[in-house]
């Protein structure tokens, strides 16, 4: 760290009181928060990864009533695991954790490593999340540094000197008799007050420590993409057409979706349903629109019938789920 901040042992002591007790009054009341099950932990940080926590929360709760136990998600089948985590995006997330799952049960006899260097060993765990499982459920003294964590560390002590000096400044502040909750402490403070725009400095614990307090300058967001996508709706006998991804698919590989359709077939058709959908930097306005399999120019050979029943169960894209629910609200 900086010397002109001289955080000698004493002020430092001060600094990571100051921060739990105001972790400890405003930390929000999150499930896998409740206790330290590292499985919960651990789901709940791959969730959390480029998620909302406001989106996570009841794809947590559904997962865990579906999954339990690390057993009970090795078991299962891929698509079920699909099927639960379809609406959140990033589904290379599920693939690993599922992966991760099996060869905890299948290597360590269903227990869960307790140190940040075993868990890197397993399928999507970065440095970041074994640093946080590590301490978060086992108590480590390891630092975890997300991009919460890189920008108060950014305010507080200016530009780091490279990716490694910012996890050496965290390692400096953490509370080694408590770095789970210290660590959980510097995201929530993150989240909520020290935030990318308009951070609430006079609230904030570290206002003290900080070079910063607000006086940054923000640069500019690149502007976000538009783009406008077209669905057929085909129904029979209360099912639905669903198409599945290619198993070598970029994005979504093996889920299933409505059938596409070129933008310029339906120009001046009523769509059935019209709806707006983000992923990542790009909006997209979707139509949906009314169809018979006479109106697919090149019919998809892995095109299946499904019931509401059968497809709730499917491993759904976010947007397909989203579109079929609206569609059956509507109806």
């Amino acid at each position: 760290m900086h010397n002109e901040l001289d955080l000698n042992p004493a002020k430092l002591s001060r600094l990571r009181r100051a921060l739990l007790r105001w972790y400890e009054r405003n930390r929000r009341d999150l499930p896998w928060r409740r206790d330290a099950d590292p499985y919960h932990v651990w789901v709940s940080e791959i969730m959390l990864q480029q998620t909302r926590v406001a989106a996570v929360l009841g794809h947590y709760a559904r997962f865990m009533r579906r999954f339990p136990t690390v057993r009970a998600l090795a078991t299962a089948p891929e698509s079920s695991v699909l099927a639960v985590w379809s609406g959140l995006g990033y589904y290379h997330r599920a693939r690993r954790m599922h992966q991760a799952a099996k060869l905890i049960v299948r290597e360590r006899h269903g227990d869960v490593p307790s140190t940040a260097q075993d868990w890197l060993a397993l399928p999507g765990i970065g440095r970041y999340t074994a640093a946080a499982i590590a301490s978060i459920a086992f108590g480590e003294a390891v630092a975890a540094v997300d991009g919460n964590v890189e920008r108060i560390l950014g305010r507080m002590f200016g530009p780091a000197i490279g990716r490694e000096g910012v996890w050496l400044r965290a390692d400096a502040l953490l509370d080694r008799k408590r770095p789970g909750d210290f660590n959980q402490a510097m995201m929530e403070l993150g989240a909520t007050l020290c935030t990318p725009r308009a951070p609430q400095c006079p609230q904030c614990p570290l206002n003290h420590w900080c070079q910063a307090r607000g006086a940054e300058v923000l640069q500019p967001q690149a502007p976000r993409k538009r783009k406008t996508l077209h669905y057929a709706l085909m129904e029979k006998n209360g099912s639905v057409l669903l198409v599945q991804r290619p198993a070598d698919a970029s994005l979504m590989a093996e889920m299933w979706e409505l059938p596409g359709l070129p933008e310029n077939t339906w120009n001046g058709n009523e769509p059935l349903a019209r709806l707006r959908h983000s992923i990542t930097d790009t909006d997209y306005e979707v139509f949906v629109m009314a169809a018979s399999l006479d109106d697919l120019r090149d019919f998809d050979a892995s095109a299946r019938w499904f019931s509401c029943k059968q497809w709730n169960r499917l491993a759904l894209t976010g947007l397909t789920r989203k579109v079929l629910s609206k569609v059956r609200d509507e109806s």
